[in-house]
């Protein structure tokens, strides 16, 4: 173990203690952890461990292609993620972390934005001169990595065209200031290894059951079958030369449901809070709570459309000590917190993919996240688990209770 290794493995120690000491929460932990500064090349050194020559580029999502002639996104302030992309990845391999880590290329290409998270990726992109190429000819089979750092989440898409075309890479959507100097700037290494001992703790599970108490609302519970399945994590390692996409920042855990029955609330974009009733592993209708009527008739007329927006297809648990970014792609891994997803899981080895939709715009994959930060007028009372014929509460008040920060201290 070196230096470096050290450092982290005894931050990580400290952590632990403070979040087992009975006056911490994960929140206050997190907001009292030190980060170093984000690092590019520690980064892609450790997630991806390039060899030799490997070719690199980023990938940009523009609502208008032109905008990419000439960089003429940087002027354009609602472009704060493709301008992150810009200046902390395409400059950061210019000036030195390409020579650095023996990387060839470093381009940066856009293609057009789509309208949600994991829809396909349409085919036509351009590089920074305006010049127009195509995705799959030019650019999937011409590089050994490639970083997407978009608006609208790329993994499910991405990762089906590195099988394809044998590439390896990394989905940075929603990327701010936070994610760069927390959720980016930790020790992947030491990430993976506190996902690894949470996914043995959590593997072959029967069921996950999620009991929620609502201000103003019913109490709801949810039960989530998962048939002993192999869990998987999330822990930001891209390494050898498998392809692969790693989702960044990464630090959970998860399941893809086999069925699930019962009720789950749901906070709106719009503030409107509904409560949801599933039935065969789908949600089939939602009701008001408090908020716009017309909001949860738009959602019922969905699920009524298309039924499959509707499958829940993913079930998880995030698995670090992190700050809240206000981005999904990040406070998803907070532990403590759990989401669910519906839609298109064929990225995770489910079985849902954009084909069984009705409607291509509706084959995505959307986080349903419960976070105190987030959802503050409704609070998970617990998350249980049964295994190996026990019962083994998970989390209660979005705290990790002692089953799983005994796994954590495991050696």
């Amino acid at each position: 173990m070196n230096l470096h290794e050290r450092r982290w493995r005894i931050a990580s120690t400290f952590l632990l203690a403070m979040i087992t000491a009975s006056m911490s929460t994960i929140q206050s932990t997190a907001l009292g952890r030190q980060f170093p500064k984000f690092d590019l090349s520690r980064l892609l050194g450790t997630v991806f461990k390039p060899t030799f020559g490997r070719t690199i580029c980023i990938l940009i999502d523009l609502p208008d292609l032109a905008e990419a002639k000439d960089y003429a996104f940087l002027k354009n302030p609602a472009r704060a993620v493709q301008k992150r992309a810009y200046d902390y990845f395409y400059q950061g391999l210019k000036k030195g972390v390409a020579d650095e880590l023996v990387l060839k290329g470093g381009e940066m290409y856009a293609y057009t934005q789509t309208t949600g998270s994991n829809l396909d990726l349409p085919d036509d992109c351009v590089d920074m001169s305006g010049r127009k190429l195509s995705l799959e000819k030019d650019i999937y089979p011409n590089y050994d990595i490639i970083l997407c750092i978009s608006t609208f989440s790329a993994t499910a898409p991405l990762t089906a065209f590195a099988k394809q075309y044998g590439f390896r890479g990394a989905t940075l959507h929603g990327l701010n200031e936070v994610i760069l100097n927390s959720g980016l700037a930790v020790d992947y290494e030491e990430v993976s290894r506190d996902a690894e001992k949470l996914r043995l703790a959590m593997t072959r599970s029967d069921w996950v059951e999620i009991d929620f108490t609502v201000e103003n609302g019913p109490d709801m519970s949810i039960h989530l079958d998962l048939n002993r399945q192999e869990a998987q994590k999330s822990h930001g390692l891209c390494q050898g030369d498998a392809p692969d996409i790693a989702n960044l920042p990464a630090g959970e855990v998860y399941f893809v449901p086999t069925s699930a029955e019962g009720t789950f609330p749901l906070k709106y974009e719009d503030g409107t809070l509904g409560k949801l009733t599933v039935t065969g592993g789908r949600i089939i209708k939602a009701e008001l709570i408090e908020g716009h009527q017309a909001t949860i008739d738009a959602h019922n007329a969905k699920l009524a459309d298309d039924p499959m927006t509707g499958v829940l297809g993913e079930l998880g648990f995030g698995t670090q000590v992190l700050p809240v970014s206000g981005a999904d792609i990040q406070d998803e891994k907070v532990l403590g917190t759990c989401h669910m997803a519906t839609g298109r899981d064929d990225h995770l080895g489910g079985h849902i993919t954009p084909a069984q939709f009705k409607r291509h715009q509706n084959a995505t994959h959307d986080d349903i996240l419960f976070a105190p930060h987030k959802t503050p007028n409704f609070d998970i009372k617990q998350a249980r688990m049964h295994r190996d014929g026990k019962i083994q509460v998970l989390i209660e008040h979005f705290q990790p209770c002692r089953y799983l920060l005994d796994a954590l201290a495991s050696e």
